[in-house]
């Protein structure tokens, strides 16, 4: 995480061999055939799955006939973000939801113990996750995205993906692989934008957060 002029970094660096979710590509970064090290200019390519660090889910991800992450608002991406923070060791319930001051079209980000996992160099299968009752409960409230700080919001080997289902049926995009181990809870004015991928069902992206003035 770095921070400049009160930009705070809350994005994953991306880099060979970092942590993936089980089952999707790894990550690779190689120099590009015929381009020699000690050449005139270095020419790399990247290999990677979609949903590899910071990254932003878009409907498509699930739905066939969804958006794909080219075709959502950039305005979603940009604006206001309410940073909570959850002590529970296992799951996000809608009553830890309820309990704070949500508007209409900000953005959610949950910090939670998940934000340690990234020292970790294997994935961790017991991070804390959403429940579909939280999912529910943001759903109603008409948030803009929702944030979670490991690489799914849905708890481990969960097939149904009722979290993800509820927002992405919404077509509220889903931000995961968040760093927010140095973010106090609050309110942000964030930008996190997803690479233009054209029908893509993902794409990685790089937020930042600067803090707003407290709440009156």
């Amino acid at each position: 995480m770095t921070r400049n002029e009160g930009w705070i970094d809350i994005s994953m660096p991306l880099k060979e061999g970092m942590v993936v979710y089980p089952g999707d590509p790894p990550l690779r970064i190689v120099l590009a055939p015929g381009t020699a090290k000690d050449g005139p200019a270095a020419i790399s390519m990247i290999s990677m799955g979609l949903h590899s660090g910071t990254h932003i889910d878009a409907p498509r991800h699930l739905f066939k006939e969804g958006l794909s992450i080219d075709l959502l608002p950039l305005g979603v991406f940009t604006g206001t973000a309410r940073v909570i923070e959850s002590d529970d060791a296992f799951a996000i319930e809608a009553r830890d939801v309820r309990s704070q001051t949500i508007t209409k079209g900000e953005m959610v980000f949950f910090k939670t113990r998940n934000s340690g996992l990234y020292r970790l160099d294997l994935f961790c299968e017991e991070y804390v996750h959403l429940t579909r009752s939280a999912a529910a409960y943001l759903v109603e409230t008409g948030v803009a995205a929702v944030g979670m700080d490991y690489l799914s919001i849905d708890a481990f080997g969960d097939q149904a993906l009722e979290a993800h289902s509820l927002l992405l049926s919404h077509s509220i995009p889903i931000i995961e692989g968040l760093d927010l181990s140095s973010v106090s809870p609050g309110l942000y004015e964030c930008i996190c934008l997803p690479l233009r991928i054209e029908g893509g069902d993902a794409a990685p992206a790089r937020a930042m957060i600067r803090p707003l003035p407290p709440e009156p």
